[in-house]
């Protein structure tokens, strides 16, 4: 008993020297990390001062944190920050379930693969920020025009991963799903479908980052409220701080 004490004791303490370790090396990497954004703004402020760089065409680090704080303070940042949260996080959640079944769908019916997939390539070529416009005008300046954006352009990623997961689905698992005389659904339940998994999490990654820009390209073409909105009226004042703080 006192030597499995002993080993166990070893093994905490070993542990525990290897998380500190971590811990300090995460600590420095941040700590350098810091440093080098505290200098790269005090040359940037430096170098605006220096030189007498226009604010409308590079203002500094210092107007910028003010501008930042004055649109925080007053709520505006805020209040706009959420509304393209809720078109991004709404149009992401959009693109993720009709995405992964439609995926489903085209893996599970070759038929429908014929039909459908042509179409969903074709789709995906157009530019989207040149149907924007047309979206804009059938659905209005809402929320909802921008979570119809959102999804168009993040639902690819989903679909077409979801379609790759459960169409490499090992054959020697269906093929063994098939002797038991399980029917489809069963077989896309136990096997195909966390098969997926994986393809459609990492599509998912992709859509997420593709959903943020969704909102912000949604949000230029035609919209009441939201950050890129900021950014535009931002940009038609000449306040190119203000730009920087929404960034």
């Amino acid at each position: 008993m006192s030597l499995d004490a002993t080993a166990a004791a070893e093994i905490l303490a070993s542990r525990k020297r290897e998380r500190l370790r971590w811990l300090s090396v995460s600590s420095v990497d941040s700590l350098i990390s810091f440093g080098g954004f505290v200098m790269l703004a005090l040359v940037w402020e430096l170098a605006v001062d220096l030189f007498k760089v226009p604010d409308f065409i590079l203002p500094a680090p210092s107007a910028i944190a003010v501008s930042l704080y004055n649109g925080i303070a007053s709520g505006l940042f805020v209040y706009n920050f959420f509304v393209t949260a809720f078109q991004t996080i709404a149009g992401f959640l959009l693109a993720a379930v009709v995405g992964t079944a439609i995926g489903a769908v085209v893996a599970q019916f070759r038929i429908v693969e014929r039909i459908v997939y042509p179409w969903l390539v074709a789709l995906q070529t157009l530019p989207k920020i040149a149907i924007a416009p047309l979206i804009i005008i059938w659905a209005g300046y809402g929320i909802g025009s921008k979570v119809i954006i959102v999804a168009l352009v993040a639902i690819f990623p989903v679909l077409v991963n979801t379609i790759m997961g459960l169409k490499s689905c090992d054959q020697g698992k269906l093929d063994l799903m098939r002797s038991l005389g399980a029917g489809r659904w069963e077989t896309f339940r136990t096997v195909r479908l966390p098969n997926a998994l994986p393809f459609i999490f990492a599509g998912l990654n992709v859509a997420i980052v593709l959903a943020i820009l969704g909102s912000i390209v949604g949000e230029f073409v035609g919209s009441k409220a939201g950050l890129g909105n900021l950014i535009l009226e931002a940009n038609f004042q000449f306040d190119v701080a203000r730009i920087f703080a929404v960034l």
